[in-house]
């Protein structure tokens, strides 16, 4: 060999012995001074434990926490740890048979395999934890007891919005894109609702704990003083706009009856109640026995797990004619002082449209004609918003009017934090070619102009036009988390941005809110009064027609009612519907003033006593529907309204 390789030679050589050299230092290491792999590698002496941690808590604008944890127990199973126990006994504290046991057992093996832990029996009953665990060395190590937080509702009301949790499927589990890859067999989730939105907020996360076992397989304390724990981290609370109160005396105006009940702060958007009709004590989806109880509401007849609020469509009726108005009055195609000379009806579309008054002079101008609902004249405001010259055409005139409708949110998805919302029905461009096979005029819809014909809007799309008024053409998208503890990402920066939809002048915004005050004061919503406070609405009767056995059948109307107060500083916008109760005044206007007159002044007065009283007591579901529905017999077996009930008698005793 060359001499000049000689150093390259020693080069390498010294490479090589000093990576061995590293080697064994490292293994002498592991082996010798660190003691922790060799500990934990000891696991036939040792039980790990996971420990779940605590959700987080949902408080209402007041602390009031609306949904928080209480402590139940999983029992789990590690399949290849089951050895000569006394089945027998397991099986008669579990109240299942042999059968079962053997199903349950092959079940976790296939979901977990032999050596994983996986969920034998989920959320104990009380007096079933009790048993177990005074006897659980007869069934270790293969048996272990595990603590898992479960939700309560403390007031047992909020099911629409708050939603529930439930164990993960296989099929998210499965997803290829790695989603759930945080979860294991066994955890939970939120399934709707806020628990569902804000999932990742309130989860927190897992812990492990090690045990140290003795020679009956007992738990004697934490190995190592508890060295190789991890500690739980408990999830983050949420903060609502949510009243309580609102929603506790919501829900109990709407027993008995199908609709919806939505009220907004019109200054930040935030959502003080929301309330579908029928509803259920949401403490029925938590616990021992949720699944069952699942299946029984999923198969009622009035769909109590159907959200009204956010997904049912109804014709809005006159509740929309003020949007008919601000959009008129935006295009320029009319002033306030526009009038209408009604004679009892609109003639000009080939076809005589009844109006519900003759008498001369009803719709003067803007604020007459909205004080006195007048159907043709804002009929004929829709014909001019459409057919105006300067779009160039009814067709490009028809979008520019549904492009209004967008902006100020019907439609489309408010974008509100809880999923499944609807988008509406408005009669756009694509719509109105469908259903007239491309020849149609600003005539063939004119209905919409008084709410009715092809629109569907839902309550709380109504509620936030309310807000857009009130504020005089501005609006927040509505929520219910305000804030939330300990968070500084931009997850609600959203919801604190500002939307302008209207550009129209002062005088022409209060044309229109002064006849909304009309009607309050002199017209079909007189209910709606409070003292000392200067309320604007707008009642609705909404036609309800339905196909059965192939024909159209005019059904009971809808009761509906949109509003805001004060006038000059609006704190509450609000809508109500209530299916298959006539005229908006009835049933929609006492209970939206009950709820406006309790946020605003913190009371209710003597003189709505009784009027709260008929609106908890009337029944306006059908016969049919009632006499089917099990969900009354489902609410009075759960412990849970007693909070509810208790609050509620505080605020009428008040």
């Amino acid at each position: 060999m060359s001499v000049y390789n000689q150093p390259r030679k020693r080069v390498i050589q010294l490479i090589i012995l000093g990576m061995v050299s590293l080697i064994v230092m490292r293994l002498f290491f592991l082996q010798v001074v660190e003691t922790k792999y060799s500990k934990l590698a000891d696991a036939n002496a040792h039980l790990r434990k996971v420990i779940y941690p605590s959700r987080g808590i949902i408080y209402d604008r007041n602390g009031r926490a609306v949904l928080r944890n209480e402590a139940l127990y999983d029992l789990m199973v590690t399949p290849a740890n089951v050895k000569k126990i006394d089945t027998a006994y397991l099986c008669e504290i579990l109240q299942i048979d042999m059968e079962e046991f053997r199903k349950r057992i092959t079940r976790a093996i296939n979901k977990e395999g032999r050596v994983r832990p996986s969920v034998f029996a989920s959320l104990l009953p009380q007096d079933m934890y009790g048993k177990l665990q005074e006897s659980m060395y007869m069934f270790q190590p293969g048996f272990e007891l595990v603590l898992r937080p479960v939700r309560s509702y403390t007031y047992g009301v909020g099911a629409s919005f708050l939603g529930y949790i439930s164990e993960i499927p296989p099929s998210l589990l499965a997803d290829s894109l790695g989603r759930w890859s945080a979860y294991q067999q066994g955890d939970y989730l939120g399934r709707t609702g806020l628990e569902n939105t804000y999932e990742s907020i309130l989860m927190g996360q897992r812990g492990i704990q090690y045990l140290v076992k003795d020679n009956l397989n007992r738990p004697q304390g934490s190995l190592e003083n508890g060295e190789f724990d991890t500690a739980a981290v408990a999830g983050k609370n949420l903060r609502l706009a949510l009243d309580i109160e609102l929603q506790v005396l919501g829900e109990r105006m709407m027993q008995g009856k199908v609709g919806s009940i939505v009220a907004i702060d019109p200054k930040t958007g935030g959502i003080l109640t929301m309330v579908s009709g029928p509803t259920f004590d949401p403490n029925l989806l938590s616990g021992s026995y949720r699944g069952q109880n699942f299946n029984k509401l999923y198969q009622d007849t009035s769909s109590p797990l159907y959200n009204r609020a956010i997904q049912a469509m109804y014709p809005p009726g006159s509740t929309f004619k003020p949007i008919t108005g601000l959009i008129a009055l935006d295009e320029g195609v009319i002033t306030p002082a526009f009038g209408y000379p009604c004679r009892g009806g609109y003639a000009q579309c080939g076809r005589f449209i009844r109006c519900t008054h003759s008498n001369p002079g009803h719709a003067a101008n803007m604020r007459t004609a909205m004080a006195n609902s007048c159907n043709a004249y804002f009929m004929h405001l829709y014909r001019l918003s459409v057919d105006n010259a300067k779009w160039g055409g009814t067709l490009k005139g028809q979008a520019k009017w549904v492009e209004y409708l967008n902006t100020m949110g019907f439609g489309v998805r408010l974008g509100v934090d809880i999923p499944s919302e609807a988008r509406g029905i408005v009669p756009d461009t694509g719509r109105m070619n469908y259903r007239y096979r491309g020849q149609w005029n600003s005539c063939s819809e004119v209905y919409v102009g008084m709410g009715q014909g092809l629109l569907g809007v839902t309550p709380l799309q109504l509620a936030n036009a309310m807000c857009i008024l009130a504020n005089r053409g501005h609006y927040y998208l509505p929520h219910f988390v305000e804030s939330i503890d300990g968070d500084r990402s931009d997850i609600l920066k959203k919801y604190k941005e500002k939307h302008s939809v209207a550009h129209i002048s002062d005088e022409a915004f209060n044309s229109v809110v002064l006849g909304m005050e009309d009607v309050v004061t002199h017209g079909t919503a007189r209910g709606a009064q409070i003292a000392g406070v200067a309320v604007c609405g707008k009642t609705g009767t909404a036609e309800n027609k339905a196909r059965i056995n192939g024909k159209i059948v005019q059904l009971k109307d809808h009761s509906l009612f949109v509003g805001f107060a004060p006038k000059d500083d609006p704190k509450i916008a609000i809508a109500v519907v209530v299916e298959n109760a006539g005229f908006g005044s009835t049933y929609a206007v006492p209970i939206a003033s009950i709820l406006m007159e309790k946020y605003l002044t913190d009371t209710i007065s003597a003189k709505r006593m009784p009027i709260l009283q008929r609106m908890m007591e009337t029944v306006t579901m059908s016969p049919e529907m009632r006499a089917k529905s099990k969900l009354d017999s489902l609410n009075k077996v759960n412990y849970s309204t007693a909070q509810g009930d208790d609050l509620l008698r505080k605020i009428i005793a008040n």
